[in-house]
């Protein structure tokens, strides 16, 4: 691949005045509402003495909130952060934590998702916090992620690309791998330097297009060397919360014959294709 190739990538770059931006903002608006009302819903999942995964991201930080003040209600928890955001803003609203090296497992996990197909496989990453997230989601027994119903594809990629945490040493070897594989990559900056994770990493977002298998993407993305992990997070959603205008569906992977009627009907809503 040649170097051209690679290009930054950065969020915020376009903006609107005007009109167009008093669409979006009443959009926007609306969208966070309707992340609210999905982690009011997901946070139900959690029981007192549990061992919670917080999430990273906007409607994970709405489902910690809300932890908050059922903690300053009584709930007794302790939570397991994935980024340091995330640490901030639970010790800021009195959750009790503990790092993943502490525990053996976690009962339950809280996040969000930057895509979720109807096979529940996920992209997430739009945070920078992929890493710690897929390793707080493996370590947990149940995996409950609130979207708004703009997060619903039918297939993964068609929209959002991929993040991949890489090793800043020697990334345009991991950058020309990406691009064999069909994932052409952007290294993601911020005010023209790159984007730094948590861990000390670099993001390279993929644009990929419409992915067919994303376990088997996922598998060959985590071969390359130099690769920190994968954005793709196939088969590690159990629970769907998602909200859609004033309503909250939640569904269970395999719990239901009718989730891909729901699904469609929710994807509808947004002015998807049915599956």
């Amino acid at each position: 691949m040649n170097d051209d190739l690679i290009e930054w990538y950065g969020s915020g770059e376009k903006s609107a005045i005007g009109a167009p931006m008093r669409v979006n903002q009443r959009k926007a608006m609306s969208r966070d509402a309707e992340k609210i009302l999905a982690a009011q819903r997901a946070v139900e999942f959690v029981r007192d003495g549990q061992l919670v995964g917080l999430g990273t991201g906007s409607t994970a930080a709405h489902a910690i909130r809300i932890l908050g003040k059922r903690v300053e209600a009584g709930l007794s928890i302790q939570g397991v952060p994935t980024s340091n955001a995330t640490e901030q803003l639970a010790r800021e609203v009195g959750i009790e934590l503990v790092s993943l090296n502490q525990v053996d497992e976690i009962d339950i996990t809280i996040d969000g998702a930057d895509e979720v197909d109807p096979q529940f496989n996920m992209i997430k990453g739009g945070g920078g916090a992929l890493t710690r997230e897929k390793l707080v989601a493996v370590a947990s027994k149940k995996r409950v992620i609130a979207v708004d119903q703009s997060k619903l594809v039918d297939r993964l990629g068609a929209r959002f690309p991929i993040p991949v945490e890489v090793l800043p040493f020697g990334f345009r070897v991991v950058a020309r791998a990406l691009d064999s594989l069909g994932c052409h990559p952007k290294i993601r900056e911020i005010n023209g330097t790159p984007f730094v994770t948590d861990n000390m990493n670099w993001i390279v977002d993929c644009a990929s297009g419409p992915v067919d298998d994303p376990l088997l993407l996922e598998q060959e993305i985590k071969q390359i060397s130099g690769v920190v992990e994968c954005g793709l997070f196939a088969r590690l959603a159990d629970v769907l919360v998602i909200a859609c205008r004033d309503d909250v569906t939640v569904l269970e992977r395999g719990a239901s014959r009718n989730s891909v009627a729901v699904w469609n009907q929710l994807s509808g809503a947004r002015g998807g294709k049915s599956v």
